[in-house]
């Protein structure tokens, strides 16, 4: 039933691992190389891309940085000349109403000065007026020159 199984390998086994051997070599230097080098650069590439993309981002980063410094900076100076400007206007406002002040108190004292002139000319005239009058009624009622 069972057949003796020699020991000694058969000459077709022997070829057989021959050719598989041959068949791995060349495998390896026209497939398996190539690929793995393929590969390879594959992974370098993505490597070198990731690290420019983080050196962007950091870029990124700190421009964005810069840019709100900046920003805040020129904020900052155009909130200084409006706060100068505020100032310089309100000077000027309180400038122009102390003028203005005293032109009015200069002008209520002109007016007051030439008031008191027109009265005590107005009295004068009143009173010589009155004078006159009293002499005029004396002449009448004594039918003569008052001495």
């Amino acid at each position: 039933m069972f057949a003796a199984v020699s020991m000694i390998p058969d000459v077709s086994v022997l070829l057989i691992i021959a050719l598989v051997l041959a068949l791995a070599f060349i495998l390896d230097r026209l497939v398996f190389r190539p690929v793995l080098g393929i590969i390879k650069q594959r992974e370098e590439a993505v490597a070198s891309a990731r690290k420019l993309a983080e050196q962007a981002a950091l870029e990124a980063r700190l421009a964005g940085e810069e840019f709100e410094r900046k920003t805040g900076e020129a904020r900052a100076e155009v909130y200084r000349q409006m706060d100068e400007m505020r100032k310089t206007a309100l000077e000027d406002r309180t400038a122009l109403i102390d003028a203005t002040r005293r032109e009015a108190a200069q002008a209520l004292s002109d007016a007051r000065a030439q008031l008191d002139r027109d009265v005590e000319e107005a009295r004068a005239r009143l009173d010589a007026d009155a004078e006159a009058l009293a002499a005029e009624a004396a002449r009448r009622v004594l039918g003569r020159q008052p001495s």
